[in-house]
C-alpha cells in the first residue's frame, strides 16, 4: 500500500480520535458505517442533530443529507493545512571578522554654504588654513587640524578636496559619522572624488557597514588605486560577502514560505469547493429518490429560472467539477461567506437570483456558475 496514503489516513485516525464530530460529515458516513458496522460505539458527537446510528437516507426514509447551509464552510469542517508553513523564518547570527568602533552621536560639524560666491582671496586664505591644518595632522593634533580646516572650508565651500581633507582627519580621530557627513559632501561637490569615496568606505567599515563599505572602496581603487584601499578591501570584503550570502539564503526561505502558504490556501478552498459539490450531489439524489425518478432522470431537465439540470438546492449531475476547481475566480469567491451564503440562497431556491442581482460582488459569481452549469450545447 502506497506509504503516503497510509500516513493520510494515519492522521486521518488521529483527527478523528481528537474530534468524533469529524465523523458527522456526510461525506464520509460510508466510513462511519463501516466502524459501527465492526461494532465500534461511537459519541454522539459523531452525528449529526437528531441522528443516530443506522438511521441515515442510505435505507431511503428521508433525505441523505441536510441541507447545505453556512456552518458547512466553517473552519471546523475545512481541510487542515499544514501549519508549519506559517512558523516565522528566524534567521541566524553571521559570524563577521573585524573590528569595529563605537558610533560618534556628536552634532554635525559646521558646513559650508554652496551659494557663497567665491573669491580669489578667500581661496587663498582657505588653502593658507589647510597648510597649517596639514601641518598639524604630521604633528598628530586633530583637534587643531579640525579647525583650520573648518575655516577653510567656510572660506571655500566649493572645495571636494577641503571636505574629504576634513573627513581623513575624521577617520583618525575614530569620528566615523562625521568623516561620512563629510565625505558625502565632498561627493555632491564632485562626484569622481577618488578621497571621498575613499574616506566614506574607511567610515563604513568602522561602523561594521560592510556592504557600504565595500561598494564606496570599490569605486575609489577604480578611480584611483592605493594600497590602503586594497588593504582595507581584504577586510571588508569577506563580511560583504557572508551578509549578500546571508540575505539572499533568507530572501529565498520566505519566498519558498510565501509559495507553500499560498499553495495550502489554493488546496484548502478547493477541498472546500469539491465537499460542496459531493454534498449537493447526495442531495440531488435524495431528492430524486423522494420523487420517484432517477439521478438520470433528474438530470435529464431542468429547473425554470434555476441551474439547467439540477434539482432545488443542488448542483447538476452533468457538470465537469474540474471546470468550478481549476476557476481561481470562483475557488476565490467560495471564501467569501457572502457570496457563499447568496450560492446557497439561489440552490436551495432558483428564484432566489432576482433579489442577488443588484449585488455587483454576488451577481457575477452566480452567473459564472449558471454558465458553467449549462453543460455542453
Amino acid at each position: 500500500m502506497d506509504a503516503a496514503k497510509v500516513k493520510e489516513l494515519q492522521l486521518f485516525v488521529e483527527q478523528c480520535k481528537k474530534n468524533p464530530a469529524v465523523l458527522a460529515d456526510p461525506s464520509i458516513a460510508f466510513f462511519r458505517d463501516y466502524l459501527e458496522s465492526l461494532g465500534a460505539k461511537l459519541p454522539s458527537t459523531a452525528y449529526k442533530t437528531g441522528a443516530s446510528p443506522h438511521s441515515c437516507a442510505c435505507e431511503g426514509k428521508g433525505p441523505l443529507v441536510d441541507e447545505i447551509d453556512e456552518d458547512d464552510f466553517d473552519a471546523k469542517d475545512s481541510p487542515q493545512v499544514d501549519h508549519e508553513s506559517d512558523d516565522e523564518i528566524i534567521e541566524s547570527d553571521i559570524e563577521l571578522e573585524g573590528e569595529i568602533v563605537e558610533a560618534d552621536n556628536d552634532p554635525p560639524q559646521k558646513m559650508g554654504d554652496p551659494s557663497v560666491e567665491v573669491t580669489d582671496e578667500n581661496r587663498d586664505v582657505s588653502q593658507e588654513a589647510k597648510g597649517r591644518a596639514m601641518e598639524a595632522i604630521s604633528e598628530g593634533r586633530f583637534e587643531e587640524a579640525i579647525e583650520h580646516l573648518t575655516e577653510a572650508i567656510l572660506l571655500n565651500p566649493t572645495s571636494a578636496i577641503m571636505y574629504a581633507t576634513r573627513a581623513s582627519v575624521y577617520i583618525k580621530m575614530k569620528k566615523p559619522n562625521a568623516a561620512i557627513r563629510d565625505a558625502t559632501a565632498a561627493l555632491e561637490i564632485n562626484p569622481d572624488s577618488a578621497k571621498g569615496y575613499k574616506t566614506r568606505g574607511i567610515a563604513f567599515s568602522m561602523l561594521g557597514k560592510w556592504a557600504e563599505a565595500a561598494k564606496d572602496l570599490h569605486v575609489a581603487s577604480k578611480l584611483d588605486y592605493d594600497e590602503e584601499i586594497s588593504s582595507v578591501l581584504k577586510k571588508v570584503e569577506p563580511n560583504a560577502h557572508k551578509i549578500e550570502e546571508h540575505r539572499r539564503k533568507y530572501d529565498r526561505l520566505r519566498k519558498e514560505r510565501e509559495d507553500k502558504i499560498v499553495e495550502h490556501e489554493r488546496q484548502r478552498r478547493r477541498a472546500e469547493a469539491q465537499a460542496a459539490y459531493e454534498k449537493a450531489k447526495k442531495q440531488e439524489h435524495s431528492s430524486c429518490r423522494s420523487s420517484g425518478c432517477t439521478p438520470d432522470e433528474c438530470a435529464g431537465g431542468g429547473m425554470p429560472g434555476g441551474f439547467p439540470g439540477a434539482m432545488p438546492g443542488s448542483v447538476p449531475g452533468n457538470i465537469d467539477m474540474s471546470k468550478i476547481l481549476n476557476d481561481p475566480e470562483l475557488m476565490a469567491a467560495f471564501s467569501d461567506p457572502e457570496i457563499m451564503a447568496a450560492l446557497q440562497d439561489v440552490m436551495n431556491n432558483p428564484a432566489n437570483f432576482a433579489k442577488h442581482q443588484a449585488n455587483p460582488k454576488v451577481a457575477p459569481v452566480i452567473a459564472k456558475m449558471m454558465g458553467k452549469f449549462a453543460g455542453p450545447k
